[in-house]
């Protein structure tokens, strides 16, 4: 099995951090829209327990893949669910992901942290894990199980990335177009 591949992010959004946690927690769907990489996503429970509120949601992604890699790639193989636990006291997320496809290789979750950065702003930081063990792809030989799936990780870990900066500049528009009206 490869070893896990660590997921780091840092955002600083020009916001005071209640609102940037509580708009990230709240407006996902409207988030989604200003992701290129996303396609759609549909909110499929929201449960709330006094500072606690858990949320899955379903997510496609695909957005900026040509349409005919698109057709050769199957829809499970560009749609994850995330499983999110937002506890207001902390200002703080934990998160696991899921995919669709390769359910047992796969291997992602960690935690979001909201943090005032000194000047009023907030540092928004990942900090998470990702392991693909590719000894339970089928068809991958067990003498390449380690190469593959560190290829695999990276290939995977640099779309997370992308999509974590691209999240960070997302509320920053959004709380801007909030604060406008």
């Amino acid at each position: 099995m490869a070893g896990a591949m660590d997921l780091q992010s840092d955002a600083v959004i020009a916001f005071p951090k209640l609102d940037v946690f509580s708009t990230y927690r709240d407006c996902t769907l409207a988030i989604s829209k200003l992701l290129p990489d996303v396609r759609g996503v549909e909110i499929r429970s929201r449960t709330e327990d006094g500072p606690i509120i858990e949320i899955v949601s379903d997510w496609r992604g695909g957005g900026d893949i040509p349409a005919i890699a698109r057709a050769v790639l199957s829809e499970g193989m560009l749609a994850w669910t995330d499983h999110t636990r937002w506890n207001s006291e902390t200002l703080s997320c934990d998160f696991r992901t899921e995919t669709r496809v390769l359910t047992d290789a796969f291997r992602c979750q960690g935690k979001t942290l909201f943090s005032d950065d000194g000047s009023g702003a907030t540092r928004m930081s990942v900090r998470g894990t990702l392991s693909i063990d590719a000894s339970k792809i089928r068809g991958i030989p067990g003498f390449l199980a380690g190469r593959v799936g560190r290829a695999i990780e990276e290939a995977i870990g640099g779309s997370i990335r992308r999509n974590l900066v691209a999240t960070g500049k997302a509320l920053a528009t959004l709380l801007a177009q909030k604060r406008a009206t």
